[in-house]
């Protein structure tokens, strides 16, 4: 008797999604300028039947709870961090807006490493594969 080939945490995670018969989960990415835009996206994407997962903080409004410069950056980590976990759990990834800065390069190029697909609302500012 053989043994039974070892599923790698992605192989185990798309069964799941299989199994539990999950609609396409999409996460949406881009500097969070395009926060408008984003919620829009999110809109269309959830009346398709998507499952959306997108940015929920934009740093660049001032708010209480990131007033403080050494507690924003320590937040910043931990959102980014949280950020590259949502790419991981999603099918694809959809870039919105007509720029794409470090930030947004970088979760491109995750995403690509992974191999989900990635999509762009404005496709003339997509980084070369």
């Amino acid at each position: 008797m053989s043994d039974p080939q070892l599923l790698t945490p992605e192989e185990k995670l798309a069964d799941a999604k299989k199994q539990l018969s999950l609609p396409l989960i999409v996460a949406i990415c881009g500097s969070t300028r395009f926060m408008t835009q984003m919620n829009e996206a999110d809109l269309r994407e959830t009346r398709a039947g998507n499952i959306v997962v997108k940015p929920g903080i934009d740093m660049k409004s001032p708010h209480q709870l990131w007033s403080d410069p050494v507690e924003a950056e320590a937040l910043k980590v931990r959102l980014d961090d949280l950020h590259r976990a949502k790419i991981r759990l999603a099918d694809e990834v959809l870039v919105v807006g007509d720029y794409i800065g470090d930030s947004t390069r970088a979760e491109i190029a995750y995403a690509r490493s992974l191999g989900k697909p990635v999509r762009f609302t404005h496709p003339e500012v997509a980084p070369a594969a």
